[in-house]
């Protein structure tokens, strides 16, 4: 029995499902993963897929709620430990530099599943709200860095942060979140 498997029996079905999808729908997208690959990596059975999600967008959605809560947790310890509002933007900017130092970096998972679903569907709302959090958070840090107009500030820091994750993702370029914080470091009211 490898480590891998070995880890996966300690857990719930609920557990195994979502490690399973996560590292299967992060590393080859939502729709090309089916749901045979998802029981087989968890090693469950299908009615335990359905007994517990419904259907395979209700796994799509909780993995995503899951990776949504992890990246939420990660930020706000990163910059929970920074003294301004300004530091804390530009922190948001070192945590995904660090991000795409990681081997497997795939780029952003709500981008790319968002890009694989329907509208309406329940995974396209995730996503929404996901990117909502985000841009919800660069607009408070941008009112409180004194930002005349903290929706246009954290719009155009959203584009900055969008660009840097696909440029690292699509172009292999690890060092565009160093250069977007950069570009943001320009765009934020000065300190004093």
């Amino acid at each position: 029995m490898s480590e891998e498997h070995a880890a996966y029996q300690n857990l719930s079905a609920r557990e195994r499902l979502l490690r399973a999808a996560n590292e299967l729908f992060y590393e080859e997208g939502v729709n090309t993963v089916g749901i045979d690959r998802i029981i087989e990596r968890a090693g469950v059975a299908k009615a335990s897929l359905y007994n517990t999600f419904g259907s395979k967008d209700e796994l799509v959605r909780a993995y995503l709620i899951a990776r949504h809560e992890a990246r939420r947790a990660r930020i706000l310890k990163r910059v929970g430990r920074l003294a301004s509002a300004r530091e804390r933007i530009l922190g948001l900017f070192d945590e995904m530099f660090e991000r795409a130092q990681e081997p497997g970096f795939k780029g952003c998972a709500f981008v790319r599943a968002s890009a694989e679903t329907r509208e309406g569907s329940c995974v396209k709302a995730v996503c929404a709200d996901s990117r909502k959090w985000l841009f919800d958070l660069m607009r408070t840090y941008s009112a409180e860095a004194g930002a005349r107009d903290a929706d246009a500030l954290a719009h155009q820091l959203m584009l900055l942060y969008d660009g840097a994750s696909v440029s690292a993702q699509m172009d292999g370029d690890l060092d565009a979140a160093r250069v977007a914080r950069a570009i943001a470091a320009e765009l934020l009211p000065p300190t004093g």
